[in-house]
């Protein structure tokens, strides 16, 4: 796992240790960054499941302007942190340990782009979507990045929101969800 393209091209980044996080493959990254690569310059990131930290960091390095990243695990931001050393990209980064509908309950930030990439098999990606949805923390036209294994449903119809296509990528799916304005 590396980073692909920007200021800390090629910089590998520390994987976890057993199978609690699942970090997305390089080919579906790639894909992703080239879907919103016009979206990154200066934008406010929120890595919603940050796991290594590096959906946020290649946003950090392809030109945005900061990353939060929020995981409930603390060997998960740990590993964020040190991502972000490595990459040398920390200073415009913030990692909190906190579950996501906790802190979705207390964000108060706005953001351009929000990367979602949850466990699986659990239901954190509807639920994170609807929440989103439902408070005020993407700035009018910031984009969702949803993605999701093969099989595994969304909804269509958020008010104020706009779904694009599925991208496939092998048993993988990438889904936008636009703000509207």
């Amino acid at each position: 796992m590396r980073v692909i393209t920007g200021k800390a091209r090629g910089v590998a980044l520390k994987t976890p240790d057993g199978m609690l996080t699942r970090p997305t493959t390089d080919r579906v990254k790639e894909a992703l960054f080239s879907i919103i690569q016009f979206e990154i310059p200066n934008a406010r990131v929120l890595d919603l499941f940050g796991g290594t930290g590096q959906l946020g960091i290649e946003a950090l390095s392809r030109g945005a302007k900061c990353a939060v990243f929020v995981d409930e695990r603390e060997d998960a931001c740990k590993l964020i942190r040190e991502n972000l050393r490595r990459t040398r990209l920390e200073q415009d980064a913030q990692v909190i340990r906190s579950d996501y509908l906790s802190y979705l309950g207390r964000c108060r930030e706005k953001f351009d782009i929000i990367l979602l990439d949850p466990p699986y098999a659990e239901v954190f990606l509807e639920n994170s979507i609807k929440r989103i949805t439902e408070i005020d923390i993407l700035q009018s036209g910031g984009i969702i990045v949803a993605e999701r294994p093969l099989g595994k449903e969304l909804p269509w119809d958020f008010p104020g929101y706009t779904r694009s296509k599925d991208y496939k990528y092998g048993k993988t799916l990438l889904t936008l969800y636009r703000k509207d304005g």
